[in-house]
Parts: structure tokens; C-alpha cells; sequence
């Protein structure tokens, strides 16, 4: 089974899943997930339109079409990634629902306390939806605790 591993050279641990999102400006992409969601770039090789960007261990990779070799598998329309959204689990989203308001960044998807049923509990998380620049749609939540069954 392979693990999450060191990278000799580079400051964190490689995710065992980690989405590869084509898209179409690289720094309008790093300018949402960077500077308002408030992910790092773990590296990166811009004159290729690539980043690789982590936030508490989750991690995105980052590629603009037309740069080096794409893996296109029909047309690429907006909004790009229909019917797939990705959740993102970190320790607080309100600092990053701060950020979005503050640069007028639509929501698609008001911040909600949601409980969801797995097996004999409830798992709780704070959740809400946002598009990036391509329309990729993310679910950024937080835990918020565990209950029986109600």
C-alpha cells in the first residue's frame, strides 16, 4: 500500500489523492485558491502554467491548457468539472469566508451547519460551496462534532 511520503527538497507530505484541475489562467486560479482560500504553493513551475498548492494536507494541482501536455477527454466548457464538486476539510473556514466576502466573491452555496448519518452516528460539519475562476465547484467544511442518531 502506498503511503503519503516526504518530497527530498520540498516543505510537506504528497497526498494519496490529489485532483489535477486543467484550467484556463493559471495566476487568475492562483489568485482564488492562493490568495482568498489561503492555499500555499508547495511548488511550482509557472513557465509551464503549473502549481501544486496544499493547505493543511489537502492538496490541488494547478495546470493552464495549452502548456506542456493536456489530458483532454471531450470539450472543455464552463463551468469546467460538472457534476464532480470536491470537499475540503480544514480546522476553520471562517477566516476564508471572510476573505471571499471581502473580494466580493460569489457563493454558491450559503455557509450551513449540515449533519450527515454514517452507520450508528451523525457527523456534523460547517459547510459551504464556491466556484474558482473555472467553475470547478468546492465544498470547503470544518467538523463540527459527532452525535447518535437523532
Amino acid at each position: 500500500m502506498m503511503r503519503s511520503a516526504a518530497v527530498p527538497g520540498v516543505n510537506f507530505h504528497w497526498a494519496p489523492l490529489v485532483p489535477e484541475l486543467l484550467v484556463c489562467e493559471i495566476q487568475a486560479s492562483l489568485a482564488f485558491w492562493r490568495d482568498l482560500c489561503g492555499f500555499r504553493i508547495a511548488y511550482h513551475r509557472l513557465e509551464e502554467g503549473f502549481a501544486y498548492l496544499d493547505q493543511e494536507g489537502a492538496q490541488v494541482m494547478l495546470e493552464e491548457a495549452g502548456h506542456g501536455r493536456n489530458w483532454i477527454t471531450g470539450p472543455m466548457e464552463r463551468p469546467l468539472g460538472r457534476g464532480l464538486n470536491f470537499q475540503i476539510t480544514l480546522s476553520d473556514i471562517g477566516p476564508m469566508l471572510e476573505r471571499l466576502e471581502a473580494a466580493s466573491w460569489p457563493l454558491f452555496m450559503a455557509p450551513e451547519e449540515k449533519w450527515y448519518r454514517a452507520d450508528t452516528i451523525e457527523i456534523g460539519q460547517r459547510q459551504f460551496l464556491v466556484q474558482d475562476p473555472d467553475g470547478y465547484l468546492i465544498r470547503f467544511a470544518m467538523a463540527i462534532g459527532t452525535r447518535p442518531l437523532a
